[in-house]
C-alpha cells in the first residue's frame, strides 16, 4: 500500500519504470553473477514494487516508483537487524542490487517463501495466536535512528481528512459506511495513544501475509516499517480472520492491550479497510474485496469492539 496521502489517489499509480524478466536478468548477470543460471519469472506487481521468482529459493523486489527507492532502503538496513526475533518467516534481504543500465534504483534479492496470499487463502482461526505472538514479537523498542514515516503508525487524526473524503465517495458506491462504522472511526480519533512507539510492519493487510496449508508462513513487504503506533498493525486481526473469537485470542496473545489501544487498532482497520475498498473500486478487485470484507466485519460485530 502506497506511503502517500491516500486522499488523492483513486486507483492503482502507474509505474515509473519498465521492468521485465530481460531486465532483472541483465541487472543479475552484471552484479550477482553466480546468480545468473537460474530463471526468472514474474510474480506480482504491487503499488510500489515489482516482483520476481529467481530460481527455487530466492525472489527479486525491485521498486516502480521513485516513492518506493527509500522504502527498499529501509528493508535492506532495518528488517534483517529484526529478523531474527520474529516468530513467522520474513523475506529480509540477502543481497542488495544497486542502479545499473536503465533501472534508477536500489532493489534487493530475497529468500523466497512459500505460501499464498492471505486473501486467497486465509489462515486458520486457530492461527490467531501465532499472530500475536508475532505481535508481541515485533512490538518491541525501536533505536532512536529508525526510520519516519509519516503515513503510518502516526495518530490517525493525521489520516482524518483523507478518510473523510473516500467515506463521501464511498457512500455513493456502496452500503458499506454505515453509521456504526462512522461511529467507530470518530471514537478511534479521539483514543489517546497511551502506549510507548515499537517496531511496526506497518501494512498488514492481507496481501502482505502468506498462507500455506492455513498456517502463517510469512510476512512480506516491510517497505512501509517504522516506529510508531503498534495499534497500526494490530489492526491486521479484523482483515484476517472472520471469527470474532479468533480477532479475541490474537490481541490477547500479543501481551497487554488497552481500550484506547484497541480503538485505535479498530480505527486503523476502518482506515485500511476504506483504502482498498476505495482504490480496489477503481481498478483491483482484489483490494476492493479485503476492504469489503473489512469493514463488514466491523459493522456487523454486535458492539463494534471485536
Amino acid at each position: 500500500m502506497p506511503p502517500q496521502n491516500p486522499g488523492r489517489l483513486a486507483q492503482t499509480p502507474d509505474a515509473e519504470v519498465a521492468i521485465d524478466a530481460a531486465l532483472v536478468h541483465s541487472l543479475i548477470q552484471a552484479q550477482h553473477p553466480d546468480l545468473a543460471h537460474l530463471p526468472i519469472a514474474p510474480v506480482d506487481a504491487g503499488w510500489d514494487n515489482a516482483m520476481f521468482r529467481l530460481g527455487n529459493r530466492l525472489s527479486v523486489r525491485l521498486p516502480r516508483r521513485q516513492i518506493a527507492a527509500a522504502l527498499i532502503e529501509h528493508e535492506q538496513t532495518w528488517l534483517p537487524q529484526i529478523a531474527g526475533q520474529l516468530p513467522i518467516a520474513v523475506p529480509a534481504p540477502c543481497r542488495v542490487g544497486t542502479p545499473a543500465l536503465t533501472y534508477p534504483w536500489q532493489w534487493s534479492i530475497l529468500p523466497w517463501i512459500e505460501g499464498s496470499s492471505a486473501d486467497v487463502s486465509p489462515p486458520h482461526p486457530a492461527e490467531a495466536k501465532r499472530l500475536g505472538e508475532f505481535f508481541g514479537a515485533l512490538h518491541t523498542p525501536a533505536p532512536p535512528d529508525a526510520p519516519v514515516n509519516p503515513f503510518r503508525g502516526v495518530p490517525l487524526k493525521q489520516r482524518a481528512e483523507a478518510i473523510a473524503e473516500r467515506f463521501q465517495r464511498l457512500k455513493t458506491k456502496t452500503d458499506l459506511i454505515t453509521p456504526a462504522i462512522e461511529a467507530q472511526w470518530e471514537v478511534a480519533l479521539a483514543a489517546p495513544i497511551d502506549t510507548p512507539p515499537t517496531w511496526i510492519h506497518g501494512d498488514l493487510h492481507p496481501r502482505n501475509v502468506l498462507v500455506k496449508h492455513g498456517l502463517l508462513s510469512g510476512m512480506i513487504d516491510w517497505g512501509d516499517m517504522t516506529a510508531g503506533d503498534r495499534a497500526t498493525d494490530l489492526a491486521a486481526v479484523w482483515m484476517l480472520f472472520d471469527d470474532r473469537g479468533a480477532r479475541l485470542e490474537a490481541l490477547t496473545a500479543c501481551g497487554p492491550v488497552s481500550e484506547a489501544t484497541r480503538q485505535r487498532a479498530l480505527g486503523w482497520a476502518i482506515f485500511f479497510g476504506v483504502v482498498l475498498l476505495d482504490t480496489g473500486l477503481a481498478d483491483h478487485p482484489r483490494h476492493a474485496a479485503i476492504g469489503e470484507k473489512t469493514l463488514r466485519r466491523i459493522a456487523e460485530a454486535e458492539d463494534a469492539s471485536i
